[in-house]
């Protein structure tokens, strides 16, 4: 079997080659930066479209951790072009967090057309370091299909859970790996390599579910299920939340 891996992924890195060369040579990344936002654009409306049902279950609590004053303070990272606030609550406060700012043109269209999100700011950061915002200072924290391509998964979890209020939540939906004895998970291992360049830094193949399970939050709930999309390597999903 190991060998019919090797072969099948030496010949999607063929058929992809004049990516991996721009990789190699540090042209990939920045293009990839400008172009991924347009892509992403275009996929989101297809990925609400066959997930919405798991993303209203998912948000239907959020007006639990609301504020003492009756507010709701929102951080989403990674927010990419605002596929998620369709789902908010009415008058919910959001700050957006994104290390590519290129999506901003996508968030401003996005925010126009859910004009129920009330919006704070746009800050330019990694998860894994965002000194502009407060210890404690937020109620929710949301994060969806950005695990996949963080390399410290344990540090951005360790700064979310620092930013949460005591008693707030951190949202997640991620795609993770597959069953390893199902086709899904073949075509997730011989596309990975290439995945990662494409998805920017993406990984098929993480068990996002262990680092949530020993991670600081004092309760996690999740659920794993199989998103409708016919033949995708993302097909296997966890989404839950977790309690600081």
């Amino acid at each position: 079997m190991a060998v019919h891996i090797l072969f099948c992924q030496i010949c999607i890195a063929i058929i992809t080659l004049p990516i991996h060369i721009l990789y190699m040579l540090g042209l990939w990344n920045p293009l990839a930066k400008k172009w991924l936002p347009y892509l992403l654009n275009r996929v989101t409306k297809t990925y609400n479209k066959y997930m919405k049902d798991y993303k209203r279950e998912l948000f239907s609590n959020l007006n639990d951790f609301k504020g003492p004053s009756g507010d709701l303070k929102v951080l989403e990272l990674g927010c990419g072009t605002g596929a998620n606030f369709q789902f908010y609550p009415s008058g919910c406060t959001v700050t957006c967090v994104d290390p590519n700012p290129n999506f901003r043109t996508y968030l401003n269209k996005s925010l126009a057309e859910n004009d129920h999100v009330h919006f704070q700011d746009f800050l330019i950061a990694p998860g894994e370091n965002m000194p502009q915002v407060a210890s404690g200072s937020m109620d929710v924290v949301v994060c969806t299909l950005v695990l996949c391509s963080v390399e410290n998964v344990d540090g951005i979890l360790a700064e979310i859970h620092r930013v949460l209020k005591p008693g707030g939540a951190y949202y997640f939906l991620e795609h993770v790996t597959a069953d390893p004895s199902s086709w899904n998970y073949f075509f997730q291992i011989i596309l990975d390599p290439t995945w990662r360049h494409i998805g920017d830094g993406c990984k098929l193949t993480k068990k996002t579910w262990k680092y949530l399970e020993t991670s600081k939050f004092s309760d996690v709930k999740y659920k794993h299920v199989l998103a409708p999309f016919k033949w995708s390597p993302v097909r296997p999903h966890i989404y839950g939340y977790a309690i600081k």
